[in-house]
């Protein structure tokens, strides 16, 4: 058995971009992004969870009452996170469908209305060191609203869950990394 405490990575820092869908994604985990895409700026310190959502249809045999195969009826990949840095960008992706405008001078408003389909496309740069993993959604939405919280000594955060979509090849999201350990020993 071989156990290296120097094989365990830790997502110490890195920025979720978007663009809109169809920018041209990202060759390599740290290759220069297309400049359609913006960085969305710090997140909260919960970081980002990517979570897989399968829904498994077991089939039970009628002896025994034993399950015999099991079916995938649905499967997809969600990425939650807390957007902490107040800017226009955030706040359109937040309030799915509507756009920061210009009031006056200085002045700056967003005209909420019932969410829209905002189809963006998404790259997640994580860095241990000098170590880069770089995650990029083709085409994902954000699914999923947290409530914002306005509160003495706590940052205004916008939690969202984006939901990545299939391309034309079943390919949900693609994952780049430098790092020597993805190969094989």
């Amino acid at each position: 058995m071989t156990l290296l405490a120097s094989n365990v990575r830790v997502g110490i820092t890195g920025e979720l971009s978007v663009a809109p869908v169809g920018t041209a994604a990202p060759t390599t985990s740290i290759s220069a992004l297309n400049a359609a895409f913006v960085g969305l700026g710090y997140v909260s310190e919960d970081g980002v969870t990517e979570t897989p959502n399968d829904t498994i249809e077991n089939i039970v045999a009628w002896q025994r009452a034993t399950v015999v195969r099991a079916l995938t009826t649905e499967s997809f990949f969600t990425f939650t996170l807390t957007l902490i840095e107040t800017k226009g960008e955030v706040v359109e992706l937040y309030y799915k469908g509507s756009t920061i405008a210009v009031v006056s001078a200085g002045q700056w408003k967003v005209e909420v209305g019932a969410a829209q389909s905002d189809p963006r496309a998404f790259v997640l740069d994580v860095v241990d060191g000098s170590k880069h993993y770089r995650t990029h959604i083709g085409n994902g939405e954000v699914t999923e609203r947290g409530e914002i919280v306005y509160a003495s000594g706590e940052p205004i955060g916008y939690e969202i869950t984006i939901t990545a979509y299939a391309d034309a090849n079943g390919v949900l999201f693609t994952k780049y990394a430098d790092d020597a350990n993805w190969g094989y020993s």
